[in-house]
């Protein structure tokens, strides 16, 4: 899974994403294993960035399904999603807050 997450990690670093971050979710109960988020330049380089994925992953790589706003790509690989984002989306949806505190979190947490 590792070299998975490499693989990823370093086509978005050599096409000039920016801010990758990677949350280790495989004992959080949550849906994938790994949630990826990177920051695009703008609308133009989020979709570049989508490209440059398709191209360094497919064949190796399904992609269940790609959401595409133009702001905002959610790439969902089975076991991991990708999140591409401008950067305002990025500030305006603060994943980076949500994913930390699961990633944190214990099993039962009761604070709000």
């Amino acid at each position: 899974m590792n070299n998975r997450i490499e693989t990823i990690t370093n086509i978005l670093d050599m096409n000039k994403a920016e801010a990758i971050e990677v949350f280790d979710l495989r004992e959080k109960n949550y849906f994938v294993d790994y949630a990826i988020i990177a920051s695009s330049l703008g609308l133009r380089h989020t979709t570049a960035l989508l490209d440059h994925l398709k191209n360094g992953l497919k064949p190796s790589e399904n992609f269940n399904n790609v959401d595409e706003s133009g702001d905002w790509v959610v790439i969902d690989l089975g076991d991991v999603l990708i999140h591409i984002m401008t950067p305002e989306y990025r500030i305006k949806y603060d994943m980076e807050a949500f994913l930390a505190e699961l990633s944190n979190n214990n099993e039962d947490s009761t604070e709000e």
